[in-house]
């Protein structure tokens, strides 16, 4: 879990340093993927024991899919085209 958490900003760094709005928009997609795969983690955490609050599970998922759909409207942004040459 804590690989695929340093994964997404990470990614979004490394894409926005890129210079173009393709290269960042790709960065982000992987950026999102890495939060999927965050979220995947938590539900399986929860059902082997290790996250035991209802709370604390709700908190962490609702974090996560505020991430992916911040991302989203970010790759949608970059796909307008005047966005494309640069970011």
């Amino acid at each position: 879990m804590r690989r695929c958490a340093v994964s997404i900003p990470s990614n979004i760094a490394e894409g926005s340093a890129r210079g173009s709005a393709k290269d960042f928009r790709r960065f982000l997609y992987i950026a999102r993927g890495s939060a999927a795969e965050l979220e995947t983690q938590l539900i399986v955490a929860t059902n082997c024991g290790f996250v035991t609050s209802d709370e604390t599970l709700k908190s962490l998922l609702n974090d996560v899919d505020r991430s992916r759909a911040m991302m989203g409207r970010l790759i949608q942004r970059l796909s307008q085209p005047d966005n494309n040459s640069s970011t």
